[in-house]
C-alpha cells in the first residue's frame, strides 16, 4: 500500500510541473531564448497605436531570486522578454488574448498563464512577480494590476529590449 501511495504522489507530482498543450498554446516555440539589454533611462508611458491597446509587462525579481529571463508570449507567439526586474510594451489588435510568460532555464513552476479581452485604445498592466521556494524551486506569479501601480513600477524599472538568441556557432570547427 505504501509503495502504490509513493508511486502515486511522484506521479501527481511529474504531472503537476508538465503543463498541458492546452496550456501552453499562449506560448511560443519550447526553445525560444532571448538576448536582453536594459535601459535604466526609458521610463516614458507610450499611448496604444490607433485602433489597437497597448499591454505593459513588468516583472519584479525577489532579492533572493538569481538573474531571471522571462520570455513572454502572446497567443502563441513570442513579444519580447524581461531580464530580472524590468518591463517592455507589445501592442495588440483589441479581442481576446491568451498571455504566457515563460521563464528561461529554471526549474520549478516557471510558466505564468493568463487571458484578458483588449479593447482599442486602452492600457493594460501585467505584473509577473519571481520566487524561490525552500528547495531553490521557481515560481512565477503573473496577473493583471491597476494602472497606478503599473505607472509607478514602470517608472522605477528599466526599459527592456529584447531580441531573439541566434545558436552559436561550434568554435571548433573550420568555416567554409
Amino acid at each position: 500500500m505504501k509503495s502504490a501511495l509513493v508511486v502515486m504522489f511522484f506521479a501527481a507530482l511529474a504531472f503537476s510541473q508538465t503543463p498541458s498543450g492546452t496550456a501552453t498554446s499562449a506560448c511560443g516555440p519550447k526553445n525560444a531564448s532571448f538576448d536582453v539589454k536594459l535601459d535604466k533611462t526609458q521610463h516614458t508611458l507610450a499611448q496604444p497605436d490607433s485602433g489597437k491597446a497597448l499591454v505593459y509587462f513588468i516583472q519584479e525579481k525577489g532579492s533572493d531570486a538569481f538573474a531571471v529571463t522571462t520570455n513572454i508570449g502572446i497567443d502563441g507567439a513570442w513579444v519580447g522578454a524581461n531580464k530580472n526586474s524590468s518591463y517592455f510594451a507589445a501592442s495588440v489588435v483589441p479581442g481576446e488574448h491568451h498571455v504566457c510568460a515563460n521563464v528561461q532555464s529554471h526549474r520549478g513552476h516557471p510558466v505564468g498563464l493568463v487571458h484578458f479581452t483588449a479593447e482599442a485604445g486602452k492600457i493594460y498592466y501585467f505584473d509577473g512577480r519571481v520566487v524561490y521556494g525552500a528547495t531553490s524551486d521557481l515560481y512565477f506569479f503573473l496577473g493583471i494590476v491597476d494602472s497606478d501601480q503599473g505607472k509607478y513600477l514602470i517608472d522605477s524599472l528599466p526599459l527592456s529590449t529584447s531580441t531573439p538568441s541566434t545558436p552559436k556557432k561550434d568554435q571548433s570547427s573550420p568555416q567554409h
